[in-house]
């Protein structure tokens, strides 16, 4: 039985990346004195990297005049870091970041029918507290049982960490959760702590191979057709079904001795 829904946060409860936390990015730049910018694709291509500081990281070993002694790096990294969070909540603050497509419908649906919330994301916690009111109102804390963050988590996804703290709080299995993510580290997370994932394409993540994943749709208002099943968006039952058939392949493939990823749905 499906017991619990576990949201990512960038990308798939909102369109975050390429308007807010890149454009957030690029000013933290200019107030930090730094040559440096980040165009949507080059952003799109530096999103491999999960977490805003590793990312960082990452970017600096590819710069020239990126500070050559590691913890004058680290320190710079995280300087710029701050700054960021700092300017994506007044981001946030001026409402351009809004949540996607029937998001907010299945959030009440899953409320209204018993489904627990959670969240799993590897973004900080400044950020999520940035962005959830603008979202879900004053009251968002009260929507979700569990919310674990970039501190809680510091091995990021594609690493199962993040998904593993989620289950030990809520105090449930795998097998009774279903993940929400729109990317291939978010997917290979849910997949590696034993979860089940529905994947709702971002606009970074737009072609991106998602085999493995229980459903594969473009946004949650998407028809979906799944074990006899009809619905002309993603609700709870359509949740319900495409839990149930995966965790059926699941077990099918464990008795088999173990087959190759369940190809990408139709979208």
């Amino acid at each position: 039985m499906l017991e619990a829904l576990i949201w990512d946060v960038d990308g798939t409860l909102a369109e975050t990346e390429r308007d807010g936390h890149r454009v957030a990015f690029n000013r933290a730049f200019v107030e930090c004195g730094l040559p440096w910018h980040w165009g949507v694709p080059e952003y799109g291509r530096l999103l491999r990297v999960a977490g805003g500081f590793e990312r960082l990281l990452a970017y600096m070993d590819e710069r020239q005049d990126a500070p050559p002694d590691p913890v004058v790096r680290e320190r710079l990294a995280r300087s710029i870091h701050a700054c960021k969070n700092h300017h994506f909540a007044l981001l946030v603050e001026q409402g351009g970041l809004g949540p996607r497509p029937g998001v907010r419908r299945l959030i009440e649906q899953c409320l209204g029918q018993g489904i627990v919330l959670a969240v799993a994301t590897t973004t900080s916690r400044g950020n999520v507290e940035a962005l959830f009111p603008h979202l879900f109102g004053a009251q968002w804390r009260d929507l979700f049982r569990a919310v674990v963050c970039a501190e809680d988590a510091p091995r990021k996804k594609p690493d199962p960490l993040v998904y593993n703290l989620v289950l030990e709080r809520l105090g449930r299995t795998c097998a009774e959760v279903l993940a929400m993510e729109d990317s291939p580290a978010g997917l290979a997370a849910a997949r590696a702590a034993g979860v089940a994932c529905l994947i709702t394409r971002s606009r970074y993540f737009a072609a991106a191979d998602f085999a493995g994943a229980a459903w594969v749709c473009s946004d949650l208002d998407a028809p979906v057709s799944v074990s006899g099943l009809t619905s002309a968006r993603v609700d709870v039952a359509a949740l319900r079904a495409i839990h149930a058939r995966h965790r059926e392949r699941d077990s099918g493939r464990a008795k088999e001795g173990g087959q190759g990823p369940e190809k990408e749905r139709p979208r």
